[in-house]
């Protein structure tokens, strides 16, 4: 399974916010849903995951 990413620097926001998260996708719609609601103030819905989720991108793979 690929690693997924989702950078906070794509969204559009007031804060300039620069955080980048990356992992399985679960963790990683999980720590941005929770970023999002207590940085940014958005509301963890449903809706609002599968938006998260839906904007994931992989990560290319980095030679150990």
């Amino acid at each position: 399974m690929g690693r997924k990413f989702v950078d906070c620097r794509e969204m559009p926001s007031e804060s300039n916010c620069s955080l980048y998260i990356s992992g399985t996708e679960e963790e990683v719609v999980r720590a941005a849903v929770e970023h999002a609601a207590s940085v940014h103030g958005h509301e963890d819905t449903p809706e609002f995951r599968e938006e998260i989720r839906k904007s994931l991108k992989d990560e290319a793979a980095v030679p150990a």
